[in-house]
């Protein structure tokens, strides 16, 4: 069995209206974000409306996630969570398989 190195990965994606909106409206759940802050031991967070596909490790991508995104996980003041899989479904996101949502600590 060999590895394959991966080189080049496209990151771009695009969600139609329907699914965004759905897929927004669960990730800013009062319920949700409250049981993400309990968790972090926060007292709240904010999702940014940026979302990210994970892209495989590399040179040029350490963290596994797009270079322009990685200024968020170098910071104390963000979270990044990957999205349940069950949101994906519910708003109907088969492609990308994954995505991961950056939310903002509010103090």
């Amino acid at each position: 069995m060999s590895l394959k190195i991966v080189k080049n990965f496209d990151t771009s994606f695009t969600l139609n209206s329907e699914a965004r909106d759905i897929l927004f409206s669960l990730l800013t759940n009062k319920t949700f974000t409250t049981q993400i802050s309990q968790r972090l031991h926060e007292s709240e967070i904010e999702f940014t409306d940026l979302l990210f596909q994970p892209v495989p490790y590399s040179q040029h991508t350490p963290k596994g996630m797009p270079p322009e995104f990685e200024k968020y996980h170098n910071s104390d003041e963000y979270i990044i969570i990957n999205v349940p899989p069950n949101f994906m479904f519910q708003a109907k996101i088969f492609k990308p398989s994954r995505l991961c949502a950056i939310y903002h600590k509010v103090n």
